[in-house]
């Protein structure tokens, strides 16, 4: 038994995407305005697996919240960001859910 829990944990540590998660976290360059943030939020509302997408200016960081099961591939979201005209820097994926990651973004603003 000890052994089939082992390869369990070891199959969900070499595939993370078997985990799924909430929650992807962008960190992006070039995010300036309202305008911005609208852009993004509509060009990333647009992928079928985002339920919902959150922006903030001050911290350059986009989120989208997927729906249950679903998944957005790092290379889709890079492009979806560049040809909006805004540089990714680095992409998390994580178990909260936007509005948790909205209280701790408004948290760190104070």
């Amino acid at each position: 038994m000890k052994i089939i829990i082992s390869l369990l944990f070891a199959l969900l540590a070499a595939f993370p995407q078997l985990s799924m998660a909430r929650s992807i976290e962008v960190e992006v360059n070039g995010l300036v305005c309202a305008f911005c943030a609208q852009g993004i939020k509509k060009s990333l509302g647009k992928f079928p697996e985002a339920e919902e997408v959150f922006v903030s200016l001050e911290n350059r960081l986009v989120a989208v919240q997927l729906k249950e099961g679903s998944d957005i591939a790092d290379a889709d979201l890079k492009k979806a960001i560049t040809d909006a005209g805004y540089a990714t820097v680095g992409i998390a994926r994580t178990e909260q859910d936007i509005e948790a990651i909205r209280a701790r973004v408004e948290q760190e603003q104070k």
